[in-house]
């Protein structure tokens, strides 16, 4: 009876120990377990993996620091980063714990992608969030409860969710996808911060990848840090640097020849050189401590990334500006300065040249934009080539009141116009987008409706920062139509960014001397500002003239060709084998007419 009295005892006295003191790192490294469907190498967690994540992780257990801010490419880790440190959390100090994703949609993907398989797979946290299916769980995908905690997942977009009940960690991933503002309520980030504010031991974490200099709120929470910059030895000297992209060299057109050279010694490591390297590295800070632990990591210590497949991204990235600077952003880990706000119309316009009566040979595609005003439509053709160089083909103001069929008439008959290229192929519209966003919403769903199998649909501009070009269509409307959403912003973004490449090539916009001074006032008809808004940077476009209609037409025949989905580049390089190699003639042989085949015309709008 003594025996199982004292075996209760032990039982008791081993619940109440407290679990041993780890480091979010060390914890990762025993217990963590990566799931088949969220990671490529499923399995133990192994920290030495990539080693700069050691000092990310154990930060978050630094009684010293309240905040940590990652400012990072992508694929270093930072998502597993975030999920060990709520791991961490539940296993062994539990906490009510809040993590903000940029939409609620993307909380939802990450509570079901990310989150449930490291509950299910990790065998320390098996059993301590019950299965939200069970009977009396009180779980659901965005709310799961623990022994001493729980874990609220939300979106940036929902202020309700950001303004409800305390929680002592709050983990912001990708902050500079936040709006700029939740509801009216204000900035996502500052309101999330604040439901922390009554713990005396807080621990608030902001990660993202930046966006544009001035208007990024990781840069922003990276600057007020101490700035912590990872160093590593050089296989060679032992000289400790951190990695820069200045630093990496390859022979010209052969990037597989790329090594990166020692800042003090010049020698140039291999890339297995370089895994090992970062192995041995270490953070130190490059600016005073203010409680708050910021690091900055680029794609250059990613043991997953080849230095190889970043100089071949590289050199397929700088032949626009608007490419670069996803590559600046994702793979360095940097914020974008924009080269300038506006472009000049006068110089635009000098770069006219004279077009010949057929298309150029690189032109490979046409689209159109057509803009729908109350008095006429606007009108322009455009033709596509290699890596989105493009010619100016035809612009047409057609006089005439949208709400009757005749200016609709015209329109078909211009849509359907035939350009002979230089070899002799003849070119037609391929796609056609008309926006629907003015005041003969009705007209232009009843022109498009019996067209959308010939590739002509109907647009309305999004406007805001961060929209896709061209988003998911939708029938939710009277028209019951495919209605494609247009990023205006975005889609501006990269035109000017087009307007300011000076020679022809990737990117390069043709004009005919035919084109008037007054298109290419519209064309530049709007600038870049940064404007404020409660207390936040916020970039928009602004007309600095009346008339855009040939930005605006210009900006939808891009939107037409994004519709297409077509990888030009590989279209190109068709068109150069058949040229190369033309097939060899066929003899021609008598053909018996098919007795069932009728001699009517088919329109061909492809």
């Amino acid at each position: 009876m003594n025996s199982q009295i004292q075996t209760l005892v032990r039982k008791a006295l081993r619940a109440f120990r407290p679990p041993p003191d780890l480091k979010v790192s060390d914890w990762s490294d025993r217990e963590r377990k990566l799931s088949p469907e969220a990671s490529a190498e499923p399995g133990q967690w192994l920290t030495s993996r990539a080693e700069y994540q050691r000092g990310i992780m154990d930060a978050f257990s630094d009684p010293a620091v309240e905040m940590v801010v990652v400012m990072s490419s992508a694929q270093v880790g930072k998502t597993e980063i975030l999920n060990n440190v709520i791991g961490y959390h539940v296993a062994q100090d539990p906490s009510p714990m809040l993590v903000v994703q940029p939409t609620l949609d993307m909380a939802q993907t990450w509570s079901k992608d990310r989150l449930a398989p490291m509950l299910r797979d990790t065998p320390q946290l098996q059993g301590l969030v019950k299965d939200p299916r069970a009977r009396d769980s009180g779980n659901t995908t965005l709310h799961k409860i623990f022994p001493g905690g729980h874990i609220t997942a939300c979106g940036a977009n929902s202020p309700s969710s950001l303004a409800s009940r305390p929680v002592r960690i709050v983990l912001c991933d990708e902050v500079d996808r936040y709006p700029v503002s939740a509801g009216s309520e204000g900035d996502p980030v500052s309101l999330a911060r604040k439901r922390a504010s009554t713990f005396w031991n807080r621990r608030i974490g902001l990660f993202s990848t930046p966006t544009n200099k001035g208007n990024s709120r990781i840069e922003a929470a990276f600057e007020e840090s101490d700035k912590r910059l990872y160093f590593v030895p050089c296989p060679h000297c032992k000289h400790e640097q951190s990695l820069k992209w200045s630093s990496v060299s390859w022979e010209q057109d052969k990037p597989e020849t790329a090594q990166y050279a020692c800042e003090e010694c010049g020698a140039l490591w291999t890339d297995a050189e370089r895994v090992r390297a970062i192995r041995h590295g270490r953070w130190q800070a490059t600016a005073e401590f203010k409680r708050v632990a910021g690091f900055h990591l680029s794609g250059l210590y990613s043991p997953w990334t080849p230095l190889d497949a970043a100089v071949r991204e590289f050199l397929e990235a700088k032949k626009q500006p608007a490419t670069l600077r996803v590559w600046v952003n994702t793979y360095l880990g940097e914020t974008w300065e924009e080269q300038g706000e506006s472009v000049d119309d006068f110089q635009l316009a000098e770069r006219r040249e004279e077009f010949g009566p057929q298309l150029d040979q690189g032109i490979l595609l046409l689209t159109a934009g057509v803009d729908c005003q109350d008095d006429r439509l606007e009108v322009e053709i455009v033709g596509w080539g290699r890596d989105q160089e493009s010619w100016s083909l035809d612009y047409r103001t057609l006089y005439g009141d949208p709400s009757s069929p005749a200016v609709w008439q015209d329109l078909d008959s211009i849509l359907k116009q035939q350009f002979e290229r230089e070899d002799g192929k003849i070119l037609t519209v391929r796609a056609a987008c008309v926006d629907s966003g003015g005041h003969h919403t009705n007209s232009v769903y009843n022109y498009v409706r019996p067209r959308e199998g010939n590739r002509i649909f109907a647009i309305k501009g999004v406007g805001g920062e961060g929209k896709p070009l061209v988003g998911k269509p939708s029938r939710n409307n009277i028209g019951k139509i495919k209605l494609f959403p247009v990023g205006v912003d975005t889609a501006k973004d990269v035109l000017f960014s087009w307007m300011r490449i000076a020679e022809p090539g990737p990117g390069y916009m043709h004009f005919p001397h035919s084109r008037s001074d007054e298109y290419f006032r519209q064309l530049t008809a709007e600038k870049l500002v940064t404007r404020y808004h409660k207390g936040f940077a916020r970039r928009e476009w602004t007309k600095v003239r009346p008339r855009n209609e040939a930005l605006d037409v210009r900006v939808y025949s891009m939107a037409a060709f994004s519709i297409l989905n077509l990888n030009i580049n590989a279209m190109a390089d068709r068109e150069f084998m058949r040229h190369e190699n033309p097939p060899e003639p066929k003899q021609s042989v008598p053909q018996k007419r098919n007795p069932r085949q009728t001699g009517g015309f088919v329109q061909s709008w492809r």
